[in-house]
């Protein structure tokens, strides 16, 4: 089975989170992971978050960075979601970040596996509630 897993599932093989384990498991699966290829740039805006205000040492937010592509299968480039995503972001009036993955979990008939509880909760009683799965 193919996973979309986006940044809030990656950033807990990284960094202890309330769902680490979790997020464990679901590296550890055996399934396909895939993103859009923007996961590289928002695990590396996370992890200069955790640098700054929770005090990730510098070396290890640069080892995640490195490291976050190869636990994908296939990071998808993100201008050919690009159409849907927006239109996906204007139907639900969400971030357009969290809607490349949704755009890539349509595109692929493959279930979005998140960490967001603000994502899950917009998508709820909308024709996306079927394509989200808490971690």
């Amino acid at each position: 089975m193919t996973l979309v897993v986006d940044a809030s599932v990656a950033i807990g093989w990284f960094v202890e989170l309330a769902r680490s384990d979790r997020a464990e498991t679901i590296l550890q699966s055996g399934e396909l992971l895939i993103a859009p290829d923007l996961i590289v740039a928002e695990i590396a805006n996370t992890a200069w978050k955790f640098v700054n205000f929770e005090g990730l040492p510098v070396a290890a937010a640069e080892a995640l960075v490195k490291e976050v592509a190869d636990n994908y299968f296939e990071l998808v480039p993100s201008a050919v979601l690009r159409d849907r995503a927006l239109a996906i972001a204007l139907a639900l009036r969400h971030s357009a970040y969290d809607c490349f993955y949704l755009a890539l979990a349509e595109q692929r008939d493959a279930p979005l596996v998140t960490a967001d509880d603000w994502l899950l909760r917009v998508c709820a009683n909308t024709p996306f509630a079927k394509l989200v799965r808490a971690l």
